[in-house]
């Protein structure tokens, strides 16, 4: 019998330590400490590794298999589909459409590929989820369905068919019986979870497992959990709008780029095809202190809306507010163009948002930004028809961005007829648009709006 050692482990950071005390000692969080029960290692020396050295070069690898689950913004998220005998987590906020999602995934491969597959519910009843397939109209003879907080008892299902793939919803709700526990807790997820990894690849078919997510926004559970399976996948979106983004945290089949985004229905999850304009209101009256740009999420092209407004202030410190851009981010932009374009900023109160409640993080975003704030501070309209293109860095020069051909094409798709970009970029075509202004710095950028004389 393994000699078993008391530990505690943090649930916000996965901390191990043997002393409990009230607070996390790593990442300083309090009441986050819980036991858990770690066997240890044997220490016999007659015992001798079954792991062998190969010649990498040597090794026999293919390209790993994949099926479809017929949701195409799911699939590409995912890198092409669902891997066999890997596991994903998904993760989001409660009624964000995590279970809805899955569930017409399980549906539509059933359907599509006309094979068994088994979705286990520990947090709905047969009913609750019987409904929801009918309003999605997805129920079929090879969609099959467990409920029950007990994993072992669910997983025994997986024996009587050839399932080609299960989903678990979700890894806090079950109760697994190789380890001690309340359900949700560090033992019970991390035991669960090693079992869901352990019978897919056993009977190489992929899974999919649900988790809840703290007030933080991050995966409840210990960090071990994210590191346990094939990809992390992050849903989530504003709850003002029907939208929704799927992206990858974590992804060791694919790429960690891609975006997904779905509009939330009657009947349920519809991929957004046209994305480049999902942002953008097509409003052709010109107005101080607003720009426009291309941002990439990804390999997706997304047409965003940087607004800015300038009021003046009375007070000694003037206000900086934005929101879709980092604040730090802002007040260095605000500054380039205080000191390399003369225009004093110290008397006005600055807004910055991005319409449409999108989080833009890419770089290419810089000189647009800096083109509102010019604008709303001159209270002069930009040249209407105008996307702004370029980093700009603290000496006001403006540097190229990556994968300037694709965001000028989409430019040009979306009826504009002049780009500004960096003077460094090397073009092959203008790509429809009319007019496209290389400058080397952002006094020179602004002059082609008349913002900067």
């Amino acid at each position: 019998m393994k000699n078993i050692s008391v530990k505690y482990i943090c649930s916000e950071c996965g901390n191990i330590t043997t002393t409990k005390t009230g607070r996390c000692t790593v990442c300083g969080s309090w009441g986050t400490l819980e036991e858990f029960n770690e066997p240890q290692k044997s220490t016999g020396s007659n015992k001798k590794s079954s792991s062998q050295k190969n010649i990498i070069s040597a090794l026999n690898v293919k390209a790993p298999s994949r099926i479809l689950t017929g949701i195409e913004e799911f699939d590409r998220v995912l890198g092409g589909g669902l891997v066999a005998g890997a596991v994903v987590l998904i993760g989001g906020q409660p009624g964000i459409g995590k279970s809805t999602l899955l569930l017409q995934a399980a549906g539509s491969v059933a359907k599509n590929l006309n094979q068994p597959v088994l979705y286990i519910s520990g947090e709905e009843s047969e009913n609750q989820v019987a409904l929801r397939a009918a309003r999605l109209k997805i129920a079929c003879e090879n969609l099959f369905l467990s409920c029950g907080q007990n994993l072992n008892d669910a997983v025994e299902n997986l024996d009587d068919k050839n399932f080609v793939f299960f989903v678990l919803d979700s890894v806090q709700a079950m109760n697994c019986d190789d380890d001690s526990g309340w359900p949700g807790s560090i033992n019970q997820v991390r035991a669960t979870a090693q079992k869901i990894i352990d019978i897919a690849r056993d009977k190489n078919i992929p899974a999919v497992i649900i988790g809840h997510i703290t007030k933080d926004g991050k995966i409840a559970g210990p960090m071990l959990l994210e590191h346990m399976v094939d990809t992390v996948l992050n849903f989530s979106g504003e709850g003002y709008s029907s939208y929704r983004m799927l992206r990858a945290v974590k992804n060791r089949y694919g790429s960690t780029e891609e975006l997904g985004i779905f509009e939330m229905n009657e009947n349920g999850l519809s991929p957004v095809i046209d994305k480049s304009g999902l942002y953008w209101n097509r409003d052709d009256a010109a107005v101080p202190g607003v720009a426009m740009t291309i941002a990439l999420e990804g390999n997706t092209p997304l047409a965003v809306e940087i607004q800015t407004l300038a009021a003046r202030t009375v007070f000694q410190y003037p206000r900086r507010t934005s929101r879709g851009i980092e604040l730090n981010r802002f007040q260095l932009l605000t500054a380039v163009v205080e000191r390399r374009c003369n225009i004093p900023v110290n008397n006005h109160d600055l807004y910055i948002n991005i319409a449409g409640g999108l989080h833009v993080q890419d770089p290419s975003a810089d000189l647009a930004s800096c083109a509102a704030i010019a604008s709303a501070l001159k209270n002069i309209p930009l040249t209407s028809g105008t996307c702004w293109l370029g980093e700009v860095g603290l000496a006001g020069e403006i540097r190229p961005v990556t994968r300037i051909e694709l965001r000028l094409k989409e430019a040009a798709r979306l009826g504009f007829n002049n780009a500004v970009i960096s003077s460094k970029e090397d073009l092959k075509s203008n790509h429809g648009l009319k007019n496209i202004i290389q400058a080397k710095n952002l006094s020179e950028a602004l002059k082609f709006a008349s913002v900067k004389k």
